[in-house]
């Protein structure tokens, strides 16, 4: 596995847009009106998270009225919709982040494994950094319906009321469910995960890291970083060594 840093640089939106919104009540005189609102919306639900998104206020800080707004945006579900979209974008940084300090060592296992911890370390890391945008990246104003047959939903994967052509994805093209595909694929062309445990390993390594990163903000909250990574280095080798346990039959 990785070897833990002692923390962590802070990963935040400035990391990721150039843009930002105007000062509250700055006229808005030119550009992308409703990028300006999703920026607005951006900053809103870094301050509170999804319930913070309010069309009005978005609108008051762009510095146009509530009827300009609702030209780009029909009701507040689309604002935070477009707002997750963004926050996805920003999750799968994180974990590029994370994956570009990886260095292959020749150890096929080995690496597939690193691979798997790096994705989920930059999963935790952007929830740590951006506990708003991490809790909005997950409201669903527009909940899917999974059938029987059908794939489960993987994390970053918008439901069929998602904006036309919107897909969040880092600078590699991939989303963060992508990247946690991709990992698991390579410890599957490694040998170290069994076939049949391929598709609910991705519902096990995404519940375990999501889950974690919400006891880091609620229950565990307030460690030093030092601390803290080590518990993230611990669950995610745990985490690791859980996928790579093969089936006895």
């Amino acid at each position: 596995m990785l070897a833990a840093p002692t923390c962590h640089p802070k990963f935040t939106l400035s990391t990721l847009f150039t843009v930002t919104p105007p000062e509250p009540g700055t006229p808005y005189h030119h550009g992308n009106l409703r990028h300006a609102l999703v920026q607005a919306g951006i900053e809103l639900a870094r301050e509170g998270g999804p319930s913070a998104i309010v069309l009005r206020e978005a609108a008051r800080r762009v510095g146009v009225s509530a009827n300009a707004a609702y030209r780009h945006f029909d009701a507040l579900p689309d604002l935070v919709e477009a707002v997750a979209l963004e926050a996805l974008y920003g999750l799968a940084r994180s974990m590029e982040a994370e994956l570009a300090k990886w260095r292959p060592t020749g150890d096929a296992p080995a690496d597939a494994i690193a691979r798997m911890d790096a994705v989920g370390r930059g999963y935790i890391h952007f929830a740590l950094s951006e506990p708003g945008l991490f809790a909005t990246a997950f409201a669903a104003p527009r909940k899917a319906t999974v059938h029987p047959g059908q794939p489960p939903i993987r994390p970053g994967v918008r439901t069929a009321g998602s904006a036309v052509g919107a897909r969040p994805a880092g600078e590699s093209g991939l989303g963060p469910g992508e990247l946690l595909e991709q990992a698991l694929d390579g410890m599957l062309d490694a040998g170290v995960l069994d076939p049949a445990d391929r598709d609910i390993a991705a519902t096990n390594a995404w519940a375990a890291v999501h889950g974690l990163s919400g006891l880091l903000l609620g229950p565990l909250a307030g460690q030093p970083p030092a601390a803290q990574e080590e518990l993230i280095s611990a669950f995610l080798d745990l985490v690791g060594r859980g996928l790579i346990t093969r089936r006895t039959r």
